[in-house]
């Protein structure tokens, strides 16, 4: 072939020179699978042959240099009496093999649609987890809830025996100071289980995605699955390219390489949403600190060496601790609204599974910019597409779902921004409060610590509404949040006009 043969020529002077037939690489060209299962195909790669058939004790097997060393080592191998070789080019050799290890060429075995099966598997265990989380997490703003409302009844409960002592009030106090107790307990138990969730929240990796010319592969799955990606494939991005001009399988294996690609990027965007789930309970917890700090803080001013005066420096204790703890929780998460704007930007500029079966003229090379057309033609039987088109709607359901996680994500951000601005208005209001009752004689240091919570709270009102305002400008290029949808219902064997649709109305819910 470097003297310039055709391939033809070339390979019927490889079966002239081992006088047997000789063959080349097409998809139909198989092996029993249930054989190939047991063999190791890498193996197999390395010593040059391939099983095309074995029935009643005689094997017909594919290699690039037949011999009879060869063939003794395919009979132990294959328990066969008789081998009968056909000849081929070692490309073409490696062609089979990959095809019948259903990879595209040069593509790692990860990259089979069984391992991305799995991947994707794993990832849908994560996003569980992820969900399990947020729930943990909403459960314990419930009970922070539960707490504030306890804590209150406890508060109302030692003011009224403060201000009148015990007498015929106690039926009054005892239920509120036992209601109180109850209700702080039961919330504790609610909230706790949350405390534990950041040591165990996997990192929000995003390996990126690289548009089908690499693989996501998992490892480390006997402990806790991990996520990496495989190098660049040689040649994967000019074959990609040529999208038309591919086997309805071919395009099969790149369509499960990108509903994988699309499965981490929902689980990352999740991971973001949990870690912002996070942000919130941490700030609820923080506007239940400062409620306490300020209230222990009015019955010193109010009461002073008082005997509460254990009671107020109490509140005031237990105050300030859980306002470090939330805004922990805060610096550690607001990270996430960060990186998950950004990614959401990042992604929703890419490329789209359309953009390679319905390219726009303008980005087509060549002069002409003629856009590429489908390989389905009006005489074509019906079905012609067949699993091609199912593994097709399969991917573009699963980048819709990724445009919504997009927006979810995008919505999420927007309500820890809210959470951000109440609480901002809560330390501002706290502030101002402070400033107007110890404006007779509270000294500088009543008046640096109204100010300094002014100033905090400002800081949080401003940073609310840097992460509200792009969630509301994103909310209106969507059509998920308002109006009806309508999606087509694709039938690949008959013309796109006839296809029937589908609209969800927003007013149904």
């Amino acid at each position: 072939m470097e003297r310039g043969l055709e391939k033809f020529q070339t390979l019927a002077a490889l079966g002239e020179q081992y006088g047997c037939p000789w063959v080349e690489y097409q998809e139909p060209l198989t092996g029993p699978q249930f054989l190939l299962w047991r063999l190791d195909m890498e193996q197999l790669r390395a010593e040059g042959w391939f099983p095309r058939a074995v029935a009643d004790g005689r094997a017909t097997v594919i290699a690039t240099a037949p011999s009879s060393a060869l063939a003794a080592q395919i009979r132990e191998t294959l328990g066969v009496r008789e081998v009968e070789f056909q000849v081929t080019l070692p490309d073409d050799l490696i062609r089979i093999i990959e095809h019948n290890r259903d990879l595209n060429p040069g593509f790692p075995p990860t990259a089979d649609r069984t391992p991305l099966a799995k991947v994707r598997a794993y990832l849908a265990g994560r996003r569980s987890l992820f969900a399990h989380y947020r729930t943990l997490l909403a459960k314990s703003r419930t009970g922070l809830a539960f707490i504030r409302t306890g804590l209150s009844f406890i508060t109302i409960a030692l003011l009224f025996l403060c201000l009148v002592d015990a007498g015929y009030y106690l039926f009054l106090e005892a239920p509120l100071l036992l209601s109180g107790v109850i209700m702080v307990y039961d919330g504790l138990k609610w909230y706790l289980p949350a405390r534990a969730i950041y040591a165990t929240l996997p990192p929000c990796v995003d390996t990126g995605a690289t548009g089908g010319i690499s693989v996501l592969e998992a490892y480390n799955e006997e402990i806790v699955p991990e996520f990496r990606r495989s190098g660049v494939v040689s040649g994967a991005a000019g074959l990609r390219a040529g999208w038309t001009s591919m086997s309805p399988v071919m395009r099969r294996r790149y369509l499960a390489s990108d509903r994988t690609d699309l499965a981490e990027e929902r689980t990352v965007l999740a991971c973001f949403r949990t870690r912002m789930a996070k942000v919130r309970t941490g700030l609820a917890f923080t506007r239940t600190g400062f409620a306490f700090i300020s209230l222990g803080l009015a019955l010193l001013h109010q009461f002073q060496a008082s005997r509460w005066l254990a009671f107020d420096l109490g509140l005031i204790g237990v105050g300030a601790i859980m306002a470090l703890e939330g805004f922990f929780w805060y610096f550690r998460g607001r990270r996430a609204g960060v990186e998950g704007l950004a990614s959401v930007r990042e992604k929703g500029g890419m490329s789209t599974i359309w953009d390679y079966f319905f390219p726009h003229s303008h980005v087509l090379p060549g002069p002409d910019r003629n856009p590429m057309t489908l390989p389905v033609r009006s005489s074509h039987a019906p079905g012609i597409w067949a699993t091609t088109g199912v593994a097709l709607e399969r991917t573009v359901l699963a980048e819709r779902r990724n445009v919504m996680a997009r927006l979810r994500t995008v919505m999420v951000r927007a309500r820890t921004g809210f959470a951000f601005i109440r609480t901002g208005l809560n330390l501002f209001l706290i502030g101002a409060a402070f400033l107007l009752l110890f404006d007779d004689g509270g000294g500088l240091g009543w008046t640096v610590f109204s100010y300094s919570m002014m100033a905090a709270g400002l800081f949080l009102v401003a940073d609310g509404f840097a992460w509200s305002i792009p969630a509301e400008r994103t909310r209106r290029q969507f059509p998920y949040c308002y109006g009806d949808m309508e999606i087509a219902i694709p039938d690949y064997g008959a013309p796109a006009r006839f296809w029937k649709t589908v609209v969800f109305s927003n007013d149904e819910g």
